[in-house]
């Protein structure tokens, strides 16, 4: 948390927001430079959505964009990339986006990382957080908690399982009003974001998470409504273990060469 300039990786256009805004902001206050990496456009395959969603995708992408250029601009972050791969498929292009991460590294001279928490909210905040931990060993990173159903309960902005190295920042109203104002700017989320709390932010080191099992036993956040009998664009149908293979397969080919 004492870090002089940070690289904040962002699963979506709005994360920074859930997860971390008010961190950033103190961040700053302390005279932090703050850098940004969008790892996707925060809209899923034009072939997930209802067939009269998909005439005006490029107009989806496009407003995502501008509500987080809006949303950088008041929270004072650099953004260094938006990367073009759509919400869902960060697992597919693991190398790859593993290369923008050590280029936004390079760029920023960062001496720490953010990065979603490995939490079962959503498969691609997940993925951002295996990320992270395959550079770990190259600067210090941070996860900032959003939400989970551990319990069978919604929980925002705290752990699954606390380790006992969380900083639990506790927003002023100031703070809040300014979160509350950040989330009111991804118009485009306002649904999804509705269960994002303003009175607290966790963070914490990033512990050595087990990504060939689910971050916590129950049914996850992004499970909750698998059982409905047809494909909705707002749910992500993907099982579980279809993630932890893509990821296992990836570290046991980085581990062979």
């Amino acid at each position: 948390m004492n870090a002089r300039r940070i690289l904040v990786l962002i699963p979506h256009p709005d994360d920074e927001v859930a997860g971390c805004a008010a961190a950033i902001g103190r961040a700053r206050a302390a005279g932090a430079v703050v850098f940004g990496l969008y790892l996707t456009t925060g809209v899923a395959p034009a072939e997930a959505l209802w067939r009269r969603q998909r005439r005006c995708y490029g107009e989806r992408v496009a407003r995502r964009r501008e509500e987080a250029l809006r949303a950088a601009a008041a929270l004072g972050i650099e953004p260094l990339h938006f990367a073009a791969r759509p919400a869902r498929t960060l697992k597919a292009e693991l190398g790859a986006a593993l290369g923008e991460i050590a280029a936004a590294l390079q760029r920023s001279a960062a001496d720490s990382v953010w990065v979603s928490a490995w939490e079962g909210g959503h498969q691609d905040h997940d993925v951002a957080n295996f990320l992270a931990a395959r550079i770990a060993d190259r600067v210090p990173v941070t996860e900032y908690a959003e939400y989970n159903y551990a319990g069978s309960a919604v929980r925002s902005q705290r752990f699954p399982r606390e380790t006992g190295a969380e900083t639990l920042l506790c927003l002023s109203a100031r703070e809040a009003a300014a979160k509350r104002g950040l989330l009111a700017i991804y118009r485009s989320e306002r649904a999804n974001l509705a269960h994002i709390g303003t009175a607290v932010e966790s963070l914490r080191p990033l512990p050595r998470h087990d990504y060939a099992a689910p971050p916590h036993a129950g049914t996850l956040f992004r499970e909750r409504f698998h059982w409905l009998p047809f494909r909705h664009p707002r749910v992500d149908f993907e099982a579980t273990g279809t993630l932890t293979a893509a990821l296992a397969d990836f570290a046991a080919a980085a581990s062979a060469v």
